[in-house]
């Protein structure tokens, strides 16, 4: 394939992810258009979730990633490619290199999830760990591309890329032909960019919107400065859009086709992840979850119906472990204390029983009866429980406090 349009001529753009679609039937699934009573509930509109979470893969980087290979020279191919990436990119280049009888060797950082490293091998790429940050694991691999001729795939940087991630929004206006807005997230910009390309060729009035992890917004400041900007330490736990720039090539499709960019908090995040797990009994990563954290952050901003796009759901079972630990306490449902009470055979009983009267139940417990700090007749509890939000919090502190516990914090 190749990539004819510019941004100046979006009707020859609209062609080139026409025909990445038809390239990737058969390859890439139609993934499901769900609708989610709680988010129509919150934002007065219907809200439906685009389920890229469920695609071959686990992301939408797959599409990308065929298009671009399938359009390499046999020259090219013979040489086969090679990428860099923590995870979604990887196995995307992997399966699609797989599907298409080209070598594949792919860079990881030495920290990657285990299970992400053994996906990218199961999909048949050659694995090489180097590097603890992806800048280091992306210098490698282009420095592999360089000494032995193998094409490197950019995530984002490339309008083939772009084109297969446009399929996205040629598959929301054939599920939900009413859409008023977009929601998706946004790191270095070629899934936005293609999905605006799209959808703007052919319906202009809906409201594109790109969400970014508020410590990994490298956005703002490059639509602010009209070029892109390069953040010094973007952090976030959403690594599927942790980029410090904007790729060159979407940037500007971005800048004049992406209605708006929003930021969400770590919090917001991983609420949005916990909402995802238990009302919609969808797995989704950080990432993923981010157009579904702007919807929480302030429901009311957007024009129903509205599609929030699930980019992916590949996570690592610890970190979904310590980011659903995080999210239940971002919605108040857990609770950590510590307090002081009588040291006396019987009391720490008492305590729980009171814990018991106000429905709170103990995760973790440490009873502390030995430390300078505490008087001779003195204990000190630390508790961490589970509530049923920030109501019931307020709840359980007043009853302790009530039954006459000194609670510390």
């Amino acid at each position: 394939m190749s990539f004819r349009a510019t941004a100046s001529h979006p009707a020859l753009i609209l062609d080139d992810v026409r025909g990445a679609q038809k390239m990737l039937s058969g390859v890439a699934r139609v993934t499901a258009l769900e609708g989610s009573r709680h988010l129509t509930e919150l934002v007065g509109a219907p809200v439906h979730l685009k389920c890229e979470n469920l695609q071959r893969t686990g992301s939408f980087k797959l599409r990308g990633a065929y298009v671009r290979i399938s359009g390499l020279t046999p020259v090219e191919r013979a040489a086969g490619v090679v990428a860099a990436s923590a995870g979604n990119h990887a196995q995307g280049v992997a399966l699609a290199s797989s599907l298409l009888g080209v070598r594949s060797t792919v860079f990881m950082p030495v920290g990657a999830p285990l299970p992400k490293v053994a996906a990218t091998r199961e999909y048949g790429a050659e694995v090489r760990l180097h590097g603890q940050v992806v800048d280091e694991t992306l210098a490698a691999a282009q420095e592999h591309a360089q000494e032995t001729g193998a094409v490197f795939i950019h995530p984002f940087d490339h309008p083939d890329i772009i084109a297969g991630q446009g399929t996205v929004g040629l598959e929301i206006l054939e599920q939900c032909p009413e859409v008023r807005t977009i929601v998706l997230g946004l790191g270095g910009g070629g899934f936005a960019a293609g999905v605006a390309v799209a959808v703007k060729a052919l319906r202009p009035d809906v409201r594109i919107v790109g969400v970014q992890a508020e410590g990994a917004a490298c956005y703002p400041p490059s639509l602010a400065a009209g070029h892109p900007v390069s953040l010094d330490s973007p952090a976030t736990m959403a690594d599927g859009i942790k980029v410090g720039r904007p790729g060159d090539v979407p940037y500007r499709l971005v800048e004049e086709l992406v209605d708006e960019v929003r930021t969400v908090t770590e919090d917001e995040l991983s609420s949005a992840l916990l909402l995802c797990l238990e009302r919609a009994k969808l797995v989704v990563e950080p990432a993923g979850a981010s157009p579904v954290a702007a919807l929480l952050s302030d429901p009311k901003a957007f024009r129903g119906p509205v599609v929030a796009v699930l980019s992916g759901g590949n996570v690592d079972p610890l970190l979904m472990q310590r980011i659903l630990r995080h999210g239940m306490s971002a919605a108040g449902r857990y609770l950590s204390l510590r307090l002081r009470l009588t040291d006396r055979p019987g009391a720490l009983a008492t305590l729980l029983a009171a814990l018991t009267v106000a429905d709170a139940n103990v995760l973790d417990i440490s009873h502390v009866r030995t430390d300078p700090r505490l008087g001779l007749t003195e204990a000190e509890v630390d508790l961490h429980l589970e509530t049923k939000g920030p109501q019931h919090c307020a709840e359980v502190e007043a009853a302790l406090r009530a039954a006459g516990y000194r609670v510390m914090g």
